[in-house]
């Protein structure tokens, strides 16, 4: 039996595949059928008289010009400058100046606001801070917001979020939670990539001194890197995650009073993508407990 147009699972099927390509925000009242314009298009222009088509006449050609002139009316060719190159250094060294100013995370947030220096900005709805609790000795750092964070102006509040929390919740760990089982997760972007790309190492470097500075005045006892990109920012490898999770390293700011350990988390998107390596995630989550209770919390 053929599927139509008006059966519900293949418009959910459709919708899905659609929200999978970055397709998640309507922009007009009623759908447009560019096929259709484009078939009209094309067979009005085969209606059309020869003479009557734009570009052509019935009068000479002008002559082809020789080849290795110059064109006329155009000044020497020269090599195009690369201003994005130079505006990416002038927005980090932006961002360095601005997240030093901030003493408290109110004050990071409004620096945050302030700052027009990521391109991501300008396409994202809301800024996506943190969430959780500014106490918490351990802090999470995810890779992007997505479609429904870039809604609510939350990290990990889509899907991907409530494996999140599920995952936390199996060694004691809440978002909402005071003490020794408290956490605050936060992102290397602060803005959703248009599609839910992985952000390119210019918007990461660019957004860096703001997560430096978060960490900075959270203090956190860990620092926990979800995803790859989080740990190849934040822990400067260039290794892929299944190599770098397992084990931990020191994370330090110069203006930190020393390291603190680190380590790398799949990210829960892969997880819901790759269910079978659930059982890794739950032995890194084991080896977060542990180190928890090491430090004396927990």
């Amino acid at each position: 039996m053929i599927q139509t147009a008006t059966d519900p699972v293949a418009l959910k099927a459709l919708l899905q595949w659609y929200l999978e390509a970055g397709v998640d925000e309507a922009i007009a009242d009623q759908p447009q059928d560019r096929f259709a314009e484009h078939a009209q298009m094309l067979a009005a222009k085969a209606s059309q008289p020869p003479a009557a088509r734009p570009g052509l006449s019935d009068g000479p050609m002008p002559p082809s010009p020789t080849r290795g002139a110059a064109p006329q009316g155009r000044g020497p060719l020269t090599k195009p400058a690369a201003p994005a190159q130079v505006s990416d250094q002038a927005a980090v060294k932006d961002a360095v100046a601005q997240a030093a100013k901030a003493e408290t995370l109110d004050e990071l947030r409004a620096a945050l606001e302030g700052f027009d220096g990521c391109a991501l900005k300008t396409t994202a709805s809301n800024l996506c801070f943190f969430d959780g609790n500014p106490k918490a000795r351990v802090l999470l750092v995810g890779e992007a917001p997505g479609a429904e964070e870039d809604r609510q102006g939350l990290p990990f509040v889509g899907p991907s979020g409530k494996l999140l929390d599920a995952m936390l919740a199996s060694i004691g760990l809440d978002r909402n939670g005071e003490g020794d089982g408290a956490v605050l997760i936060s992102n290397t972007v602060f803005w959703r990539p248009p599609g839910n790309r992985t952000p390119t190492p210019s918007e990461a470097a660019i957004c860096l001194p703001f997560v430096e500075r978060l960490i900075e005045i959270v203090g956190p006892r860990v620092v926990v890197c979800v995803g790859g990109p989080s740990a190849k920012t934040l822990l400067a490898q260039t290794q892929g995650i299944t190599r770098l999770r397992g084990k931990w390293f020191d994370y330090a700011t110069p203006k930190m009073a020393g390291p603190v350990p680190a380590m790398a988390l799949y990210h829960p998107a892969y997880l819901l993508r790759s269910p079978a390596m659930k059982r890794d995630a739950w032995r890194d989550l084991l080896m977060l407990k542990q180190k928890i209770t090491d430090l004396g919390g927990g």
